[in-house]
C-alpha cells in the first residue's frame, strides 16, 4: 500500500494488524493501548503523510454509553441455575443507570472467544462485565489481547493488569469453620465449587485456617466438589455421607448447593441443624426462606454488582485499574 493511498483509519489498521478501534485509541492516546502498540501505529501514520480526519474521528471514538454483561448460555453440559448472577446483575444495572450507561446482556459459549471481537470492534460496547465461570481465563485472556475495556468478577489473575471485584473468600471460609467448630461440631464437611477455581481455593484456605487455630487436623475424606449448581452440591453431599456417616455439619461454598445439600441430609433421615449443621455463601434472597433458614457468609451481592458497573466506567474514563475486595459477614439462621 502506497503513502499516497493511505487515507483511512481502515488503511492504517491494515497495515498494522489490527482493528480500525485500536488505531483510533492509538492515534487518540488512550489509556486503553499500550504504549509499544501506540508508537507502532504513530510510526506508521508518520511514514504515511497519514492526517487524522477530526471530525471522522470523533465519529468513530463516540461512545456507545452501553456495557455488556458476559454470561453463559444454556447449556446442558455447563449451564447452572444463576440465580446468583441474576442478584449482582440487579446491583451492576442500578450502578450503570446512575451513570446514565445501558446494559447489553451477551449469553456465550464458554469454549469461544470470538464474542469479544463482534461486540468490541463494532462500537455495539464500550466495554464488558465478564460474568462467565467455566473457561473464564480464556475469555480474560482474549479481552487482553485485543486491548478490550473490561472488569471481571473474581479473584485477579497474578502479573494481569485489569479491573476486577471480588469477595474476602479467604475470610468468608474462616468466619463458616469458625462458626462451626465454636458451636460444637466434630465432623465438619467442606463442598466447593469447582477445585481449580481461585475463590474456591482461598475458601477452603480460610477453613483450613480456622481448623489450625483451633488445633484440629483437616481430614482429606471431608472435602468434595462441585460446580456450583444445586445438583452437584445434591452430589457432593450424597458422597460426603457415604464416606462419613457421623458427619455433624458442613460448609458449602454456594447457597444453592447449600439448600440442595439440606435436602439430601433429610432425604437421609437425618434433621438439620440437630443432626448435620449447614453453612452456605452468598446470602441470595432464598437464604433466607429456605427450610430452614440458612446460615450463610453474605458478601453483599447487590453491592459486588455496583461496584462492577461503577469501577468498570472509571476505568474507561481515567484507565485507572482497581482490584476491590468486598467484606464479608456471617448470617446467622436456623440451619447452623
Amino acid at each position: 500500500m502506497s503513502g499516497k493511498s493511505v487515507r483511512t483509519i481502515a488503511d492504517i489498521a491494515r497495515l498494522a494488524g489490527v482493528s480500525k478501534s485500536t488505531v483510533s485509541r492509538a492515534l487518540n492516546d488512550s489509556p486503553l493501548i499500550g504504549e509499544e502498540t501506540k508508537a507502532r501505529i504513530r510510526a506508521l501514520a508518520r511514514e504515511n503523510s497519514f492526517q487524522i480526519n477530526v471530525p471522522a474521528r470523533q465519529l468513530s471514538m463516540q461512545q456507545s454509553r452501553t456495557v455488556a454483561f458476559v454470561t453463559h448460555a444454556y447449556h446442558e453440559e455447563f449451564s447452572v441455575a444463576d440465580l446468583f448472577g441474576l442478584e449482582i446483575l440487579g446491583g451492576i444495572s442500578s450502578g450503570l443507570a446512575s451513570r446514565n450507561y445501558d446494559l447489553l446482556i451477551i449469553h456465550v459459549d464458554p469454549n469461544e472467544t470470538k464474542w469479544a471481537r463482534q461486540y468490541f470492534d463494532t462500537g455495539r460496547v464500550d466495554g464488558f462485565i465478564v460474568m462467565t465461570s467455566k473457561h473464564k481465563q480464556s475469555h480474560l485472556k482474549a479481552l487482553l489481547e485485543l486491548g478490550a475495556p473490561f472488569i471481571a468478577w473474581g479473584v485477579p489473575q497474578a502479573k494481569q493488569k485489569y479491573c476486577s471485584v471480588t469477595g474476602d473468600n479467604f475470610n468468608g471460609g474462616r468466619l463458616a469453620a469458625e462458626h462451626l467448630i465454636d458451636i460444637g461440631r466434630q465432623k465438619i464437611g467442606f463442598i466447593g465449587g469447582p477445585a481449580d477455581d481461585s475463590e474456591v481455593q482461598l475458601r477452603q484456605a480460610g477453613y483450613e485456617s480456622a481448623f489450625k487455630e483451633a488445633g484440629r487436623e483437616v481430614d482429606p475424606e471431608l472435602l468434595d466438589y462441585g460446580d456450583f449448581s444445586d445438583t452437584s452440591g445434591a452430589e457432593a453431599m450424597k458422597r460426603l455421607l457415604e464416606k462419613v456417616p457421623d458427619l455433624d455439619a458442613v460448609f458449602v461454598n454456594s447457597d444453592l448447593m447449600a439448600i440442595a445439600a439440606m435436602d439430601v441430609i433429610r432425604e437421609s433421615g437425618r434433621r438439620v441443624p440437630e443432626n448435620v449443621a449447614v453453612v452456605g455463601y452468598d446470602d441470595l434472597s432464598i437464604a433466607g426462606v429456605s427450610n430452614p433458614p440458612l446460615t450463610t457468609i453474605r458478601q453483599n451481592v447487590p453491592l459486588s454488582g455496583k461496584l462492577l458497573a461503577l469501577n468498570l466506567i472509571e476505568y474507561l474514563q481515567t484507565g485507572m485499574v482497581t482490584n476491590v475486595s468486598v467484606p464479608v459477614e456471617l448470617i446467622v439462621r436456623k440451619s447452623a
